[in-house]
């Protein structure tokens, strides 16, 4: 859950009426006290996906009498390499990640289900429809060509976070006014990473 949604949605700029919105992200690998800013989408959307496998089960020396998740399991994964090599602009930044895969408890029996979790990252709201419907497409095909099916539970989480150009060179400004020599970075380069100020960030400007 996002802590600055539920704000939102609680009603906070209805009762603290706001012209503008600035945050801080703490960023492991930055140098302490450099200032770093970007004006555009500077950190990535970010979507979960579960992902359940469900074959039926067997004995490991008789594979024929079975329908294999894992098998299913493996050529999604792979598959899952190709959403944005072959279907992504290749100027439009996006990550697919399988993070979770999870089958089987005995290496003598084909499990019944399998299961694997993803993080989706991208910048723009085309590319984030673009890869929940290629995901969707791609896992269920996949599962059919194995003879077995597929459940997808794909959630959307943080939205990309764009910082207005105005605001962004407001916060330069200030941020040089006190950064010491060799740590202020006025136009840093975006990152993958999320951040849930992006809810903010789409009911005010800000940076």
């Amino acid at each position: 859950d996002s802590g600055a949604a539920r704000m939102v949605d609680d009603g906070l700029f209805d009762k603290y009426p706001c012209d503008a919105v600035f945050g801080i992200h703490n960023m492991p690998g930055v140098p302490q006290g450099q200032l770093q800013f970007y004006d555009g989408a500077m950190m990535a959307s970010s979507d979960s996906v579960s992902i359940t496998i469900e074959g039926r089960g067997g004995h490991g020396a008789q594979p024929h009498t079975a329908a294999d998740p894992i098998v299913a399991t493996a050529s999604i994964v792979m598959a899952l390499q190709t959403v944005v090599a072959r279907n992504v602009d290749p100027l439009d930044a996006a990550v697919v990640t399988v993070g979770v895969m999870q089958a089987g408890v005995a290496n003598n029996v084909i499990p019944e289900i399998s299961k694997i979790e993803l993080t989706v990252r991208c910048f723009k709201p085309e590319v984030r429809d673009l890869l929940e419907d290629r995901i969707t497409d791609l896992v269920q095909a996949q599962a059919q060509s194995y003879g077995v099916k597929a459940t997808i539970d794909y959630c959307r989480g943080y939205p990309a976070l764009q910082n207005s150009p105005h605001e962004t060179e407001f916060a330069r400004q200030v941020g040089k006014s006190f950064a010491q020599d060799g740590k202020f970075v006025p136009q840093t380069l975006p990152m993958t990473g999320s951040e849930d100020f992006a809810f903010m960030l789409e009911e005010r400007p800000g940076s």
